[in-house]
Order: structure tokens, then sequence, then C-alpha cells
């Protein structure tokens, strides 16, 4: 079965920064667009950041609350994505998670996502 496992949450003081890392296992991740979502205690998910397919260009989306603070990535050799974020503020807690679209398209919303990571917790302390 195709697993996305994620990794490199953490607590961090403002004004941090921390990398998350998604890897992929049982599909291709550049044929497929991957986007980060976040959901806070008593929030819906949020789309955060978004790449779509190598051969869709491998453009980058970011919601405009993080652009200029946070890096979407992939390393197709090592079929991993990852987001840098830098400068980090209270209001980025939590839980982040990592998901494929097999189409190569980003969507803002999570429905047409089919692999999802476990959800890794991140928090920001002022």
């Amino acid at each position: 079965q195709p697993e996305f496992v994620e990794s490199g949450g953490g607590l961090v003081q403002s004004g941090g920064s921390l990398r998350l890392s998604c890897t992929a296992s049982g599909f291709a991740l550049g044929d497929s667009a991957i986007g980060w979502f976040r959901q806070a205690p008593g929030k819906e998910y949020e789309g955060v950041s978004c790449i779509t397919a190598s051969d869709d260009d491998g453009n980058t989306y970011y919601i405009d609350s993080v652009e200029d603070r946070f890096t979407i990535s992939r390393d197709n050799v090592k079929n991993t994505v990852y987001l840098q974020m830098n400068s980090l503020e209270p209001d980025d807690t939590g839980v982040y998670y990592c998901a494929a679209d097999l189409q190569g398209v980003c969507e803002k919303g999570p429905r047409t996502y089919t692999y999802w990571g476990q959800g890794t917790q991140v928090t920001v302390s002022p």
C-alpha cells in the first residue's frame, strides 16, 4: 500500500525555523502535486502550500500569510518533499499534513488529495 511518512515538527520560539519532510513509498512523488495543510485546534484544514507535478513545471503556491517565510521543494531522487518554515509565528501552530494529488494539480481544499501523511505537530511559543 502506498505510504506517505512525515517528520520534522517540534516546539520552537517565535522567529525560529523548522523543516518538515514527507517521504513517499509506492508512488512517484514527481508525478503528483504535493500540498501541505495544517489544522489548529477547533479549526478547519487550511492549505498552506503546494507544488505541482514535475511535468507541469513544478510551480509553487503559498497562502499570503506564509509567503516569503515558507518554501516548498521536492527531491524526486529521494522521493521526498520539504516545507522549510522560517520566521515562525504563534499563529503557525497546528498539526501539519502532507498530501499527494495524483492528477498533479494543486487545489486549495483537501478533497482531491489521495495519500496523506500521519501529521506532525508544530508549536510556536511567543
